[in-house]
């Protein structure tokens, strides 16, 4: 199987900015391996970075204002910045595939496989991953790799995705044993 790693809105307002969760902050030392492996074996690494129009966006009437575009809140966080061999993708929605090129790229790169990490898990880690579901692709979600704002909604959203869209829940350790084979 042909696997690229999509990491899901790892940035500054999610980690420690206007919506930012401490228990984020864990998770950047595992997707930081994660990348730094996939990179030396060539597999695509491909980052969804929430960017929405300043003061012109439904999410706003949900959330605060955060990953406005053109802020540091907007950016991938320090420790994970992308390299020049990597895709960045932005989206305005939840789901990395909503009105982006997403699907396309991983067709065009001859993926079947995508890993995901990032934040936060039961919005747009689950909503990615459904979409994923939806167009054919095998998920492979490393626990270690996500996450949101509580323990109970983590566990709800890991086996949700799981039950419905059949995604392999595993740990960044075990991921990369087998990515290694």
């Amino acid at each position: 199987m042909k696997t690229a790693i999509i990491v899901v809105d790892i940035i500054n307002d999610f980690v420690t900015g206007v919506l930012g969760n401490k228990r984020a902050e864990k998770i950047i030392p595992n997707v930081k391996r994660l990348l730094d492996f996939a990179r030396t074996k060539k597999i695509p690494v491909i980052y969804t970075c929430d960017t929405h129009l300043p003061e012109l966006d439904d999410e706003f009437e949900v959330w605060p204002p955060h990953a406005v575009k053109g802020t540091r809140g907007a950016e991938v966080v320090d420790e994970l910045k992308p390299k020049k061999t990597d895709f960045v993708i932005h989206k305005r929605r939840y789901s990395s595939f909503f009105g982006t090129d997403l699907d396309t790229l991983l067709r065009e790169l001859q993926i079947d496989q995508v890993v995901i990490v990032g934040l936060v898990t039961d919005i747009c880690v689950q909503h990615t991953a459904g979409d994923a579901f939806f167009r054919g692709y095998h998920i492979v979600i490393p626990k270690d790799g996500v996450e949101t704002v509580s323990p109970e909604a983590q566990k709800t959203s890991l086996e949700y995705m799981k039950k419905v869209y059949n995604a392999k829940i595993t740990t960044i350790e075990k991921l990369l044993k087998e990515l290694a084979a």
